[in-house]
This record gives structure tokens, sequence and C-alpha cells, in this order.
């Protein structure tokens, strides 16, 4: 290992942000051999990572506050509200920056419902028997701006 590259591993463990600038600066002059591959490969990986874990926790957000204000219509509110709109903008926001998410997306829905599910339980004054096991939404439906589902469309569903 160079000097250079044990330079560059150390300042990775102690100043992240200057290793940051200095991998960048290698890579704009393309001085390839003095990078600090190990590290700039790790960082590179929890990125990706990074990026499907905020479509994740967003998404969980998003259907425990539509479990809220589908089961709990007395308590509605407008900060209920703007958490449903902010997290439905901050979903369309990363897939527009990362659209290869979009297919990771319907991949993990359906599993994702279990973080809602237990923020909603945790957030509100109803058992865990109140809500369905299966998530009573779609996709479509979860994203879509202009969906609140209402105690009603369930019944009616279920019904069918």
């Amino acid at each position: 290992m160079t000097l250079e590259k044990m330079y560059a591993s150390h300042l990775y463990e102690t100043d992240f942000y200057t290793w940051t600038q200095e991998q960048v600066n290698l890579l704009k002059t393309q001085q390839w051999n003095q990078l600090d591959t190990v590290n700039l490969i790790e960082e590179i990986e929890t990125l990706g990572r990074r990026e499907r874990q905020e479509l994740r926790n967003r998404l969980g957000v998003l259907l425990g506050h539509l479990l809220k204000w589908h089961f709990q219509p007395e308590k509605r509110s407008n900060s209920w509200l703007s958490t449903i709109r902010e997290q439905r903008v901050q979903i369309k926001l990363l897939l527009q920056d990362s659209p290869s998410l979009k297919p990771y997306l319907d991949e993990v829905f359906l599993t994702i419902y279990e973080l809602g599910l237990a923020l909603a339980i945790r957030e509100t004054d109803l058992g865990e028997q109140v809500f369905p096991e299966i998530c009573p939404y779609t996709l479509s439906e979860t994203l879509n701006p202009e969906f609140l589902p209402n105690l009603n469309q369930l019944n009616e569903q279920q019904s069918e």
C-alpha cells in the first residue's frame, strides 16, 4: 500500500469530510492509482442501501398515517394530513432521483405495511385486531395525492 493510500485510509477514519473532498479531487484529476478504492466502494454501496432504507421508512410512515386517518376519523388533524402529503412528495422526489427504485417499491410494498401497522398501533388507542392483516390500499392508492381512505370504503370492500 502506498503512503498516499495509507494516508487516505487514515483520513477516512479521522476526517470523513476531508476524505470525501480528496477523493472527489482525485476522481476529477483522474488520479486513479491514488484513490482509496476500498473505502470508496464501501461508501457507494452504502449510498444505495440508504436510498432503499429511506424509501422504506417514508412509505412505512405514509401507510401508518393512512391507517390512523382511516381508523380514527374522529381524531383526524391537519398534522396527519400534512404528514401524508409530505411523505408522498418525498417518495415522489426519491423516485424521480432514482427511478430504478420503483420496482423495489413494488417488491416490498406489502412487507412495508408491517412498519405502517406498527406505527398506527403505537400511535393510536386501537388494538392490533382493529387493523387489517393485509394492507387495505394498493401502492397506486397509497402514492396518489388525491387518495384518503375512509371507513366506508373498507366496509364496502369487506362486504363484496
